[in-house]
């Protein structure tokens, strides 16, 4: 039986249906996303949603769903369904569902009255194709397949209404048509393998409603365009393939084109191949070639930090490189991603404009979550491969921050860095709210000084073995500066670190972000200041779905994300758990009890595994609710989610099989 197959019973109920979602990327920034019954019900969700970089730096819905229709013997079956005003549901064709299988490749399986017809679905990589094969398993008589395509041609961000801008004009191309609703877009190619006819009978469908953003306090309505509909018989056996494109398809190629797509996908037959799967999702590469028929070696790698929404975020991409690289055996994307990352540093740290396509990058931890990474990777390929490859980078890092250079660090001579985060959110808890960070976390931040301590220990241990030994005394000698003051700043009569330390302001918020110097290779704290830490962490802030954003007992908590907007960001960090912070976690239970805790951390990883089929299918959601029953909420794809949860894995296995 398939790892992700869910029965008639959960596909024909939309409570349960309607919840799960489904994401395929193409690894350069398009995607295709819906719920599993392609009942779109965020404005981010589209057949085809993809870049246009002749409009602005979002993504466009240009083919919001097709919809396609059984017919026999005169009666028409269609198997779409959209959600209207007034909570109207058309046509409902989920009722036809009889099973759903996402293997190797999204499957659902349909039946009307004899009829039992299958649709598979897949994204072709680094093209901006999407593509589905129809085949008709089973018919007693004469059956033809009706599509009608519903068009947005709109930004992700936006929504699209009747207008009389729009084109209505199409033009035939092999076996289909090409058309643009708006000046500035690409054309879209809809094409079968097949020849067919084409009824152009251009309508607007008014008033589809998409619930996601009516939870959120947004506008929640459109209305979607249908230019006419396809339609061609089909045989008992038969297979048809559908392509929708901005670019032009030989439709003689596209059956083999589906099978090469299908030939290159990891099965997803248990928790681990869903995580690689989805970890491969991030995956983007910008086309420096400007062409998508060959992978350029000018071609920038990125991580995306999430779908749908999210871009590739500077401190994202370094938290989560680890975790989608090395923990699957992947040193090469980690190479090629930190290649455009450092360029980007470098142009940084040089006031140079940055030219690729991160943001964020002027962050302060940024270029010390870096170096963690870089220390990630020198752990899997050895200190003389390490050092050849970023021994310079770290060492430049490290001087960079040492003189000063960054415009929001300031290293004191108690040897601890100080950042300015009370007008603008400069951490990983970066909710906003009229302007201003709900945590405005400012002064001596806990894990920025810890990451500051981890750098310049690793930077010491590089140097002394491989490179300038006076430069490595001088680090460890500011090392044991900055030892003595962060134990003297952080660590609170309890037992705990504060959060951030600002002259008199003291933050007592018991919060995840003293997690990190527990679990860094070198940590200023003693063994049992941090087994203190990890305790307390333990009892306040760990659930099935990592560690809460604030503990309880902490003025302010409110773990529930859910109602408007603004709603939503006041409780963004305010109890909220985060699976990325499970990771690290994970990491510090295992180096203060080694094989002790397995079995517990094992079953702690159940409460990741039960997501595979829940939420977003073969994924990790953004965040959850730190209360019962944990609800996964935010974007439907989080990097640094999936990251540490495969880190957490290969750290459990090297534990598990230590002798």
């Amino acid at each position: 039986m398939s790892y992700l197959r869910l029965e008639k019973a959960v596909m024909t109920n939309l409570e349960e249906s309607l919840r799960r979602e489904l994401l395929r990327t193409n690894r350069s920034g398009a995607y295709s996303a819906s719920t599993l019954v392609d009942c779109n019900t965020r404005k981010y969700h589209g057949l085809l949603v993809v870049p246009v970089p002749e409009l602005d730096d979002e993504n466009h819905v240009l083919l919001s769903s097709l919809d396609c229709t059984v017919i026999q013997h005169g009666a028409e079956f269609n198997l779409g369904l959209h959600k209207y005003q007034g909570n109207n549901f058309s046509p409902k064709g989920h009722k036809y569902i009889r099973e759903f299988d996402c293997d190797v490749v999204p499957t659902t399986l349909y039946r009307v009255g004899g009829v039992l017809l299958k649709k598979e679905v897949v994204f072709q990589h680094y093209e901006d194709r999407i593509l589905i094969r129809y085949t008709l398993v089973d018919a007693h008589s004469a059956t033809t397949l009706r599509f009608r395509p519903f068009l947005a041609f709109r930004s992700v961000r936006q929504f699209t209404h009747e207008n009389n801008t729009a084109s209505r004009e199409y033009h035939e191309v092999d076996n289909g048509i090409k058309t643009c609703m708006y000046a500035g877009y690409p054309d879209l190619y809809m094409q079968f393998n097949k020849k067919n006819e084409f009824i152009f009978h251009p309508d607007w469908y008014r008033g589809v409603e998409y619930p996601k953003e009516q939870e959120r306090g947004y506008a929640s309505n459109e209305d979607l365009y249908v230019p006419g509909y396809f339609e061609m018989g089909i045989k008992k056996g038969e297979s048809i393939v559908f392509s929708a494109s901005t670019s032009a398809a030989k439709p003689a190629t596209l059956k083999k084109m589906f099978d090469e797509e299908v030939a290159d996908r990891v099965p997803r037959d248990n928790f681990y191949h869903c995580l690689v799967t989805a970890a491969h999702q991030f995956h983007f590469r910008d086309r420096r070639s400007g062409t998508m028929e060959k992978i350029d070696k000018k071609d920038e790698r990125y991580l995306l930090a999430g779908y749908p929404w999210f871009k590739a975020r500077a401190r994202d991409t370094f938290i989560a490189l680890p975790g989608l690289t090395l923990a699957i055996g992947e040193v090469d994307y980690f190479e090629m991603v930190m290649k455009t990352s450092e360029k980007a540093l470098r142009e940084f740290m040089t006031d140079m404009p940055i030219s690729g396509k991160i943001y964020e990058i002027d962050h302060p931890d940024v270029p010390l979550w870096a170096v963690w990474a870089i220390q990630q990777y020198v752990k899997e390929v050895g200190k003389e491969q390490g050092y050849k490859m970023y021994g310079k980078l770290v060492k430049d890092i490290v001087k960079y921050i040492l003189a000063d250079g960054h415009p929001n660090l300031r290293l004191d001579d108690n040897g601890l860095l100080y950042a300015n985060g009370r007008d603008k959110a400069i951490t990983w808890m970066n909710s906003t709210a009229n302007g201003k960070p709900v945590v405005p976390r400012s002064g001596y931040i806990v894990e920025f000084n810890a990451l500051w301590y981890n750098a310049l220990k690793f930077c010491a241990s590089l140097e002394a073995e491989l490179g300038d030994k006076k430069l490595a005394a001088d680090l460890e000698q500011r090392a044991e500066v900055c030892k003595a003051s962060f134990i003297d700043t952080f660590l609170n009569e309890y037992g705990y670190l504060l959060d951030y330390v600002d002259g008199n302001m003291m933050d007592w918020s018991v919060r995840p972000n003293m997690i990190f110097p527990v679990a860094f290779d070198y940590s200023p704290l003693n063994q049992d200041q941090k087994k203190s830490v990890l305790d307390i962490c333990t009892r306040e802030l760990l659930t099935p779905k990592g560690l809460r954003s604030l503990s309880p007992k902490s003025g302010g908590y409110n773990p529930m994300y859910v109602g408007p907007q603004t709603q939503r960001d006041y409780a963004y960090h305010q109890g909220t758990a985060w699976p990325w912070l499970g990771g690290f976690y994970i990491e510090a239970c295992l180096k203060l009890y080694k094989r002790t805790r397995l079995s517990f951390l094992e079953r702690h990883m159940v409460g990741y595994e039960e997501e595979m089929d829940y939420h977003a299918l073969g994924t990790i959601s953004e965040l959850f609710d730190g209360n019962p029953p944990f609800h996964g909420r935010g974007a439907m794809a989080f990097a640094m989610n999936v990251a540490e949860i495969l880190r957490s894995l290969k750290l459990l296995e090297k534990y598990t099989y230590k002798k």
